[in-house]
C-alpha cells in the first residue's frame, strides 16, 4: 500500500475513489451522492455533509459552464482520517476560464469548505475542495 502526501497529510492510495460521468447536469446527483456517502463514512456531522455536497455541486456547475462539448467530469475523492479532498476536472472550451476568485461562486466554495483552489492547464480545469471534519472522531 503506497502513500501520497498532500498538504502535510498522508493519503493512503487505497482510499482514492475515482468517478467519471458525462459533463451533463443530469449526472451531478451521482457526484453529490458519492460525496455524501464518503463524508458520512468519515463521520462528518450532517451539516458538514450538506455543506460539502453543496460545494461539490457548485464546483461542478462552474466546470459545466466552460466544459467542451462531449467532455466528462472526472472526480477524485481522497479519503484521509479526518478530511475529504474532492478534485473535479473537465476538458474546457478554447478561451474559456473559471469565474474570478472574487465571484459569488468562489465565495460559496470558500465558505463551505476548509480550502478551495482551482487550476487550469492544457485545456483542463480542476477545482480542488478540502473539507476537514470539525468534531472529534466518534469512538
Amino acid at each position: 500500500m503506497s502513500q501520497l502526501t498532500t498538504d502535510d497529510q498522508a493519503i493512503v492510495e487505497d482510499d482514492l475513489v475515482l468517478l467519471t460521468v458525462p459533463a451533463d447536469v443530469g449526472y451531478l446527483g451521482v457526484l453529490r451522492t458519492a460525496t455524501a456517502g464518503l463524508a458520512a463514512r468519515l463521520h462528518f456531522a450532517l451539516d458538514e455533509i450538506e455543506d460539502l455536497r453543496i460545494a461539490v455541486d457548485e464546483a461542478c456547475a462552474m466546470l459545466l459552464a466552460i466544459a467542451a462539448p462531449g467532455a466528462e467530469l472526472e472526480c477524485q475523492f481522497a479519503v484521509s482520517e479526518d478530511a475529504l479532498t474532492v478534485a473535479v476536472s473537465a476538458r474546457t472550451r478554447s478561451g474559456s476560464s473559471l469565474p474570478a476568485h472574487a465571484s459569488f461562486a468562489w465565495k460559496v466554495l470558500t465558505a463551505l469548505t476548509t480550502d478551495a483552489v482551482a487550476e487550469s492547464a492544457d485545456g483542463v480545469a480542476t477545482i480542488r475542495l478540502v473539507s476537514q471534519r470539525q468534531g472529534p472522531r466518534p469512538a
